[in-house]
């Protein structure tokens, strides 16, 4: 069996502490068979049996076993694919035109009987924040181009005593295009409608969730099992909770409802071929179900003491 890793330009990549390439060294040095894919090499025939030029490569890890000291790639070689390997869908988002580009393009190859890891099925049918607001634990949220009905929304927020909201795209990701604004503010409507523009289409809008403040929890799961979670802390005056901009993170035992909740919300995901799961929780609200490329692998196998990969790996 071979693992196929599908991924972003390399230079796109931070090697030291990115998911796939922590995944992908994890393998090659438990002796599994493992390549990586870059786009320009991604195709697909019906006159033909699907083979592929990947790259080999050689990674090397730091003495604490999870953060990469090294990544650098290896010879080139056509390798065919077969039914019993595994494509692993690890293009990062925005889910744009070129996003479902390839989603079209690898659910050819399920149906020729190729895994696919996450499912395009799976990744086409849910959108990660969307998906979330369906669930018993979302906040109160509005998503459209309405004015007049988000200000309606509006209006329901401040008669619950809320004094700030949250903006931000529906299909974007690492905090993107987030703003926190007064709900009072007099031209509440002019900004909705500026943010329209910006987005292109709806809009995300959101109480303010006050608990972000003390952190935000990511929580890893791979076919219904917890590998592992975080909390993340923002910087002091700030309210988002992103690792890349400084966040701070420790180690955190999920509550008993949380777990309940992420554990039914696996169970349904797999149904559709979803594997890979990535939680983003504020207090008891989960906020996102991130399907599309999971990642902080490596922080929280870094808080955990434990290379989370390996556990993967096993339930692969």
């Amino acid at each position: 069996m071979k693992h196929i890793l599908f991924i972003d330009p390399i230079e796109n990549l931070t090697p030291k502490k990115d998911s796939t390439l922590m995944l992908a060294a994890t393998m090659k040095k438990a002796g599994v068979e493992v390549y990586l894919l870059f786009e320009k090499d991604f195709y697909l025939s019906n006159k033909m049996n699907p083979e592929f030029q990947v790259y080999d490569f050689m990674g090397e890890f730091y003495d604490d076993g999870y953060y990469l000291k090294s990544f650098v790639l290896g010879e080139r070689s056509l390798q065919k694919v077969n039914r019993e390997d595994i494509l692993h869908m690890r293009i990062d988002p925005p889910f744009d035109t070129r996003y479902l580009r390839y989603l079209w393009m690898l659910r050819f190859y399920q149906e020729q009987g190729i895994r696919v890891v996450n499912s395009p099925d799976g990744i086409l049918k849910f959108n990660e924040k969307l998906h979330a607001y369906t669930q018993p634990s979302a906040l109160a949220s509005y998503v459209g181009s309405s004015v007049s009905e988000f200000l309606n929304f509006a209006e329901i927020l401040k008669k619950e005593n809320h004094k700030e909201l949250i903006l931000k795209p529906l299909d974007l990701f690492q905090g993107i295009g987030v703003e926190k604004i007064s709900i009072n503010r007099a031209d509440l409507k002019e900004k909705f409608e500026l943010k329209i523009k910006e987005n292109n289409g709806p809009v995300v809008a959101q109480p303010f969730c006050k608990e972000v403040t003390s952190g935000e929890i990511r929580a890893l799961y791979f076919k219904g099992v917890e590998l592992g979670s975080i909390l993340k802390i923002p910087k002091h005056g700030e309210f988002l909770a992103n690792i890349a901009q400084g966040a701070d993170f420790h180690a955190i035992e999920l509550t008993k409802n949380v777990k309940n909740e992420c554990h039914r919300i696996c169970a349904d995901l797999l149904c559709d071929g979803v594997d890979w799961v990535a939680f983003d929780i504020m207090g008891e609200h989960v906020s996102e179900i991130n399907i599309t490329c999971p990642g902080l692998l490596v922080e929280v196998s870094f808080a955990h003491k434990k290379n989370l990969a390996i556990e993967l790996l096993k339930l692969l």
